[in-house]
């Protein structure tokens, strides 16, 4: 991995990549499609009025506030009533989107007064006119656009149009409404919103409809940027009202963030191609995948294509236009493809690119091979449509081998969960301590009056001031000892999901989106048919294999499901319905009644992933954990599904039996998630010796005597000889009748080589001998003993290192300038003066 300093500009542009459109507000774009908002039409019965019937409107309008607000708003309305009459129109309304005073926003007020300035439209008072201008707007003379009403806010817009404009519409809307969250900051926004929209399209509060709330969203989100997390609670509060239909959304929470599904060409067309054939290929391609593909898969693979194959040729080959790439073309892409390029900021504020390996680039060669391999194969069926795009493959088989990418990445994944396993006691102990201490701080701050201090757990903290936050995220804040603002609820919140999931994952086994899917319904029972006993189950809806399974419910996660229960229900007793989104497949879920869900910015609503890696990392930060290297430790969600395969393995589950509790398709999957710990091959041999000693005879294992042992000492004292050792067995007699020059077991000593050659020669004659005196009875012996000693000799130069060996030398090769020998000649026999 390597790293270098960057600019402030993104790495896409400093390398001319092109980046990727967005696909955010793809499902509120359909949404405004099938509920469009309400148009402002150019004239209604209040903006017709002359300036004196608007004068007498507002008058009655105001009836109710104090003479000096009568007459600052009387004053300034006219002012602003004055200046635009200068501008063409038969309303007031046409008046007012002739003046462009909508697209002023934030400036309007000081582009006013720089027009008037002059002071033929009366004189000019920064107050009167902004107070003129919220009575023109409440008493519906004008109508201006929501973005003017979210850069002018005024803390009188909601008072007067809750009193003035629709009193029955909120007072309905107070019955169906949270009575805790009516009176709070959460409420007083949601109430402002609705106002906006009364103001901005007329009517009263039955009248919003949902494509006027979409409207709102989308401003809010344009305007706001970072809106908030309770600015969707004004719609919860009309749809309880009755006022949608019953296709509405459920919800408006994240619409805007979450894009649903779109078109194989929207997902091409995010990485701007500059090849229009080849761009319509990838297009028709996908489209012909997409049937058998998942949505999450079919993103994946456009990503493939579009980006990492034809755009990153596109960006290093301009004008490139055939899928027939050049050898040297495929290999300078292949090498790009072996790493990737990201940019990360340091603590500092620096940001730096750092270059890694890509650990997914097989599976992106094979994309690739497998999109050109179809193109062959489908221009046989439609040759006409596929088969002008037929090429040769760049990716070569060998190219796309799994076998060492797979054994690197088991090895990886073993080792994570070798150093998990054995400290996931000391994490569960952590994540319940820190949930009883941050019960423990959320029940001290709510007991303490805002702006006292108080002290729980040895720490001291400055519960908030300010009444006007009396609901239960802005009534947990306090600040510590060192100034650092806490909000105690939320951490709460944090530290009880996190003790869920540690205990749901590691007695399930289930995946995070399996886990996140759970809802009430999930838990049943079953009577077994032998004993009638019953015990809990816990259904596992279809996920990443569209199976769905049931787990038993052991009494800890009992323990753990009743906790889960208890803190979701409402006052009811009931557990809210909470529709939620499936990032893979990219659409709302119907609502369920979940397991794990929360309420936040006054609305229920489920528990994302972010929470629970959130939660878990504090976890894992408070308990000191540390890998191998001495980095505090991480859990993944994944890492708790390998430690349950592992650890029930291990304790003797048959492997079968865990790959239907996880969902597995074949059992080599379940395996590959066992971690192989080197204990476990040493307990095997282990056991493999005592099976091998329990078929042997006892006595074998008996303690020996003084005798036994003095009598084995003896044996290996006597093994040795004149020229060697003798490898005989304990407790075997001499086969060669102490012949050692003939025994095979004799082990030559090559330091005894002399004597060895003694006794060759004084064989050698003695066989002449016995040949001289015809003793040819001897000679046949003698030859057998000769031949042995001979052997044993041979053995000693094959052991001897270098016995044998024949020193060549060094050759000599001539050089441009041999040197001149004593013979005259080179190092090849020619003569120095002929090479000259």
């Amino acid at each position: 991995m390597t790293t270098k300093p960057t600019t402030t500009l993104p790495a896409a542009r400093r390398s001319g990549q092109r980046s990727s459109a967005p696909l955010h507000g793809s499902a509120q774009k359909s949404l405004r499609a099938t509920f469009p908002a309400r148009s402002v039409p150019d004239a209604w019965p209040a903006t017709t009025e002359d300036r004196d019937q608007v004068k007498e409107r507002l008058e009655e309008f105001s009836a109710t506030a104090n003479r000096h607000t009568r007459y600052i708003r009387g004053r300034g309305a006219q002012t602003i009533l004055r200046w635009l009459e200068e501008f063409p129109g038969d309303t007031w309304q046409q008046r007012w989107r002739n003046s462009g005073s909508d697209d002023q926003r934030r400036a309007w007020l000081d582009h006013l007064i720089e027009a008037i300035g002059d002071g033929r439209c009366g004189r000019v008072d920064r107050p009167e006119l902004a107070s003129g201008a919220l009575a023109l707007v409440c008493a519906d003379v004008i109508r201006p656009s929501l973005e003017w009403l979210m850069t002018r806010q005024s803390l009188n817009l909601r008072q007067v149009v809750t009193e003035r404009r629709d009193p029955d519409g909120f007072a309905a809307l107070a019955a169906v409404g949270a009575p805790e969250l009516w009176s709070t900051n959460l409420g007083f926004n949601a109430r402002y919103q609705i106002a906006m929209l009364i103001v901005a399209k007329g009517g009263g509060v039955r009248d919003i409809t949902v494509g006027d709330c979409l409207e709102l969203r989308e401003t809010e989100a344009r305007v706001y940027v970072h809106a908030g997390s309770g600015r969707s609670l004004f719609y919860n509060w009309l749809r309880e009202l009755g006022n949608f239909p019953a296709e509405a959304p459920t919800t408006l929470r994240d619409v805007s963030r979450h894009s649903g599904q779109v078109s194989a060409a929207e997902l091409v067309d995010r990485y701007q191609l500059r090849c229009r054939p080849v761009r319509d290929l990838i297009v028709d391609y996908l489209t012909e995948r997409q049937p058998s593909l998942d949505y999450n898969s079919l993103e994946d693979l456009s990503r493939t294509l579009a980006r990492h194959f034809w755009g990153n040729l596109e960006r290093h080959h301009p004008g490139i236009a055939s899928l027939h790439l050049a050898p040297e073309v495929s290999a300078a892409w292949k090498e790009r493809c072996r790493t990737k390029t990201q940019v990360r900021r340091l603590p500092d504020g620096t940001s730096v690119e750092v270059t890694s390996p890509r650990t997914n680039n097989i599976n992106l060669l094979t994309a690739v091979r497998a999109f050109y391999l179809d193109l062959a194969q489908w221009a046989l069926e439609e040759p006409g449509r596929w088969g002008p795009w037929v090429a040769p493959c760049p990716v070569k088989e060998a190219e796309i081998s799994q076998r060492k990418h797979v054994t690197r990445r088991k090895a990886r994944m073993d080792q994570r969960t070798r150093e998990r396993l054995p400290v996931l006691p000391t994490l569960v102990t952590t994540a319940a301590d820190e949930l009883k201490k941050a019960q423990a701080r959320l029940a001290a701050v709510r007991a303490a009056a805002p702006g006292t201090s108080f002290t729980v757990l040895g720490e001291t903290y400055i519960k908030v001031k300010g009444t006007r936050y009396t609901d239960h995220v802005a009534s947990a804040t306090a600040y510590d000892a060192n100034g650092r603002r806490h909000c105690l609820g939320p951490a709460e919140q944090r530290a009880f999901w996190a003790w869920a999931s540690v205990e749901f994952l590691r007695h399930t086994g289930v995946r995070i989106e399996e886990m996140l899917e759970a809802s009430h319904h999930s838990i049943t029972q079953y009577r077994l048919p032998t004993t009638g006993e019953v015990v809990p189950l816990l259904q596992i809806a279809p996920s990443k294999t569209d199976e769905e399974r049931l787990l038993l419910v052991s009494p800890e996660l009992a323990d753990v499901l009743s906790a889960m229960v208890c803190r979701v229900r409402d006052v009811s007793g009931a557990i809210p319905l909470v529709r939620s989104y499936d990032p893979s497949e990219r659409a709302w879920n119907a609502p369920l009644p979940l397991l794990f869900q929360w309420r936040w910015g006054g609305q229920n609503r489920p528990v994302s992933v972010s929470t629970i890696r959130k939660g878990l990392d504090e976890t894992l930060l408070a308990s000191g954990l540390a890998d191998s290297t001495g980095r505090p430790l991480r859990y993944q969600p994944h890492d708790f599904r390998r430690i349950f395969v592992t650890d029930a393995i291990m304790s003797g589950l048959p492997p079968h039996i865990a790959q239907v509790i996880c969902g597995h398709k074949t059992i080599s999957t379940t395996m590959s998630y066992k971690a192989v710990y080197p204990t476990e091959a040493i307990e095997a041999h282990r056991a493999f010796i005592a099976r091998r000693r329990a078929l042997r005879p006892s006595e074998e294992y008996r303690t020996p005597t003084s005798e036994e042992w003095d009598a084995f000492l003896a044996h290996f004292e006597k093994r040795k000889l004149s020229v060697g050792t003798c490898a005989r067995a304990f407790g075997t007699a001499c086969v060669h009748e102490h012949a050692c020059v003939r025994c095979s077991l004799l082990r030559p000593d090559p330091a005894q080589r002399g004597r060895l050659e003694e006794i060759r020669d004084n064989l050698v004659a003695r066989i002449a001998e016995a040949e001289r005196e015809g003793w040819l009875g001897e000679v046949e012996g003698l030859q057998v003993s000769l031949a042995g000693a001979e052997d044993k000799l041979a053995q000693m130069d094959r052991r001897t290192p270098g016995g044998t060996a024949i020193n060549l030398g060094m050759p000599r090769i001539a050089t441009a300038h041999p040197i001149r020998e004593k013979e005259g000649t080179s190092s090849l026999g020619q003569s120095v003066d002929d090479q000259q």
